[in-house]
């Protein structure tokens, strides 16, 4: 049985994912890693210090690819008791000029790649197989178009509230059999700003690891971030 627990992130870029990685490593978890090119991400987490990560190749549009990256990262560290999906599917311009393939494309992404994830998540954590059944977190990452459609970010909108009603969703059903479903509302930028006017990805990594090791008779099921500055 693996001594460690075991954490897969979904999404990894240089921002928040990386963050992500780097704050489950710092915890004494083994982290598979996930993002569309995996070459790329591996030399973004050797460049972060982080060669134990695994670096996995993930296209969140495919059930089976999904399926086969959950079953690769638990053969190697057993069942996940965290489950990121930080996946993004981003298109934008005016109603009169959009294609319904952007739409598509960022719906794909942004909200069926969460089913998947969110899926395979859920069966890996009801299993049994390596953790406890009926234990562990997941966590989507929102976004402002969560809540509002702004003008010309309709495809970007149109996912992230698709996504918004998984998590609920799967709130409802898992929280009563032991996991944690969370989703976040990224309110602002993300990046670093010395005046603190944008949100720090290892700030929100934070974030995501207290919603983690929050004691179950005080779950959040959303937690919304944005800037001290950010108008809301």
């Amino acid at each position: 049985m693996p001594s460690k627990e075991h954490a897969i992130i979904i999404g990894v870029g240089p921002g928040l994912g990386a963050a992500l990685v780097e704050r489950c490593a710092r915890e004494g978890l083994a982290v598979s890693a996930g993002a569309r090119n995996a070459e790329r991400l591996r030399a973004l987490l050797d460049q972060r210090g982080l060669k134990d990560a695994a670096a996995m190749a993930c296209d969140v549009t495919d059930a089976a690819n999904v399926d086969d990256l959950f079953a690769a990262a638990i053969s190697a560290h057993g069942a996940p008791s965290l489950v990121v999906f930080n996946a993004s599917g981003y298109a934008r311009g005016g109603i009169l000029d959009l294609t319904s393939s952007q739409v598509e494309t960022a719906w794909r992404i942004g909200c069926l790649g969460g089913f998947h994830v969110g899926q395979a998540a859920a069966r890996a954590m009801t299993s049994g197989s390596g953790v406890p059944a009926g234990r562990g977190t997941i966590i989507f990452t929102g976004a402002t178009a969560s809540l509002r459609g702004s003008a010309s970010f309709a495809p970007f909108a149109v996912a992230k509230f698709g996504l918004r009603a998984l998590a609920q969703s799967m709130a409802r059903e898992l929280g009563p059999k032991g996991i944690h479903v969370a989703h976040t509302l990224i309110d602002g930028q993300i990046g670093d700003d010395p005046n603190d006017a944008k949100l720090r990805p290892g700030d929100i990594a934070d974030a995501y690891w207290y919603l983690h090791r929050q004691a179950r008779s005080a779950w959040s099921q959303e937690l919304d971030l944005r800037p001290w500055v950010e108008k809301f």
